[in-house]
Parts: C-alpha cells; structure tokens; sequence
C-alpha cells in the first residue's frame, strides 16, 4: 500500500501533517541576531511543510561564520523566537531549530574582538569563505582564517553551548532541536581525520573522532529528552575543504549504530551534490537504513516522484526540500497539485530586508476564458 506524503502521519516521536519537511537555510535577515516579526512572518508563510528546521542558529558568539544571522544564546533571542514557534504552531506544522557552530569555517572578523575561530586542530580551510568584513572593513566573501585548536576543556565548553542553546530552544516554545553535524562545520569536522590530527580522546580512532558529537547528543538528551533531539549529517560531503577518507562509510555505521541506542528523534542525511559537492554514492542511503531503523529525513534535489519513491521504499520517512520553499512559499500545495513551481533568484537568498524574503507569492491558477 503506497503512502500518501501529504496526509498526517505519526512517525516515532513525530506527529505531522505530512511527509515533507523545510531544510535548513541561512538567510541572514537579523542585523541584532534577534529573531523579530518578519522571521515569524517568512516561516508561518511556509508552514505547509509538516516539518519546519530552522535556518542554522548560533550557539554562542563565537558560533557564527556569516553576518546577520539569529542565536540562541541570550535571554533577547529566545524571546524573539517565541514569535517565530507560536506563528507556525497556529499554522499546524512543527518546528525545530538547528543549533550550528561553524568551527574553522569563520573569519576573524565574525568573532568577537577580531579572535581566531576555533576548531578541532589549527589547519586552515583552503579555498572556503566566510561572509564578514575584509581588511577594508567592506562586507563580502572573506577567506576563512586560519583557526586556533580548542583544547580538551575548550572542547566540553562546546558542548555545554549546544546545551544551554538546546534548553533554550525549549523555552523558545520549539518542538526540539537539529544539532548541526554537516557540511563542513565544526562537528564534522571532529569527524573527518585530515582535518582533525588531534592526540587526545577527540581524535585517532573513528570512536574518539565521534566523542564530540555523541557527548553533544548525550548532554542535550540529558537536558531536554530524546523525543526533542534529532541531528543533521552529510556522509561523502566535501563542503568546508573536508577531504574524502578511507574510514567514512565505517564511521557512519558506527554513527548510526550509537545513534539508534539513543533512540533520537530522527536523523537527517544531506546529499550536498545540490550544493555543487560530493553526492551520496549510489546506495548508500539503503545501508544506512539497514544500520537505522529510527526516522530518516533525506534531503538535496528532492522532488515529487524521487519523495515518494524512497518513502514507499521504507528507506526514507520524511523528504526534505530546500531551496524551492524560499521562492515558493506554498510549496507544498505546487507539489501536491503538480503546479509549475517559481524559480528562485540567488541574488535576494542572503543579506538584510525582507525583498526576496517574505515577498514571494503564492501560485495562482491560470483564468480560463
């Protein structure tokens, strides 16, 4: 019997009114880091996915790689998201935020006081930008700085900010949190042996390379339960000059194994070859179902026909759409409906104002004479 993507379904711990979700996108519309009105405003609009994950969301000052982009952090941000969750609760769908911290990935001039970012060892990203200030204080693309390598204290630190970001994101009024794995950032970073050549127990063997991220599942567990915990991973991913290594597909079984003993919420795997990266090699996705029998969300060039397939397959639940929902607010009526979809203008996805943020329009039907 084939599913129906766009009824209600209970998968797990999730309760939805559908089988499709809102990825994650930065879209650096808060100059304060506060979310405000226009936030509320741009993800009610969307709220016809039964899932919404927030764009990335940092967790400390010293989290953030781009300009203008919202926390969780201070006592200001959370009652800025209030806004946000209660908008999108009173359109019927869920809501979740991701917790980032960009690690390497970041330039002096996004940290305070002009620090170094930080990562797992004091390796440059090459030919990787962040968006901050050059030396002309003009703001652009930047080339991300060479990091300092946080220390084995500096390293629990970490982790108790994507805690208190995560009880934050509670009382915040969201329905859990995405801990942000992928892409490049910090925790895959820890992750990945050419990037981390660290001694200590963060670093060697794929079970200490993993610590981090299983210590930052373990403590956000602990503080606000595993139904409100989920994580986003990008096996096979280059994004953030992370080399491709022998031992992935081993470290993510291992992932996935350690993963489901904490029976989180989901796990949302990325393709990144729609960001111009690594895609996912042919099969993957039904291994990893095979090491993960909890909620699995796909996303990267999903659409309709390729959605349904995996859901009826049983190698995914839930199919993830990103880009198409910053021009097509209603996108999931074009996709129950089989309407031509808008394209989007990536000029208008970053930088502050709400043109090309909360104005684009929702399909109309052609008037037949």
């Amino acid at each position: 019997m084939k599913t129906d993507i766009f009824k209600p379904a209970e998968i797990g711990f999730l309760q939805v009114k559908n089988r499709i979700a809102m990825a994650p996108m930065t879209r650096a519309r808060n100059a304060a880091g506060i979310p405000d009105e226009n936030n509320a405003i741009y993800y009610a609009q969307r709220s016809g996915a039964g899932l919404i994950i927030t764009e990335g969301t940092a967790i400390s000052e010293t989290a953030k790689g781009v300009l203008y982009i919202p926390g969780l952090y201070t006592a200001a941000q959370v009652e800025g998201w209030k806004s946000v969750t209660q908008a999108v609760h009173e359109k019927g769908s869920t809501i979740f935020s991701q917790l980032w911290h960009v690690g390497r990935v970041s330039h002096t001039s996004n940290q305070p006081g002009g620090i170094a970012p930080v990562g797992p060892s004091a390796i440059q990203a090459q030919n990787t930008l962040a968006w901050g200030y050059d030396e002309h204080g003009i703001e652009g693309f930047v080339p991300a700085s060479k990091p300092k390598a946080l220390s084995s204290g500096e390293v629990k630190g970490v982790v108790n900010d994507f805690v208190k970001a995560a009880e934050n994101a509670v009382a915040a009024g969201f329905d859990g949190v995405e801990i942000h794995g992928a892409n490049g950032y910090l925790i895959e970073q820890f992750l990945n042996p050419f990037v981390n050549n660290r001694t200590d127990e963060y670093g060697g063997s794929i079970e200490n390379r993993s610590r981090f991220l299983l210590e930052i599942i373990d403590a956000a567990i602990a503080a606000i339960g595993n139904k409100k915990v989920g994580i986003r991973l990008t096996p096979y991913g280059g994004l953030g000059d992370l080399p491709h290594y022998d031992e992935i597909e081993a470290t993510y079984k291992y992932l996935a194994q350690e993963l489901k003993k904490r029976n989180i919420v989901y796990i949302h795997l990325m393709d990144q070859q729609s960001k111009g990266s690594h895609a996912l090699p042919d099969g993957f996705t039904e291994h990893f179902r095979s090491w993960y029998d909890g909620i699995i969300i796909l996303a990267g060039s999903m659409d309709r026909e390729k959605s349904e397939q995996l859901i009826n397959a049983g190698i995914i639940d839930i199919a993830c759409f990103g880009e198409p929902f910053i021009s097509n607010p209603d996108l999931v009526e074009r996709l129950q409906n089989n309407w031509e979809l808008t394209k989007p203008n990536r000029d208008l996805h970053y930088g502050l104002g709400n043109h090309g943020y909360t104005d684009w329009e929702t399909y109309r039907q052609p008037v037949t004479i």
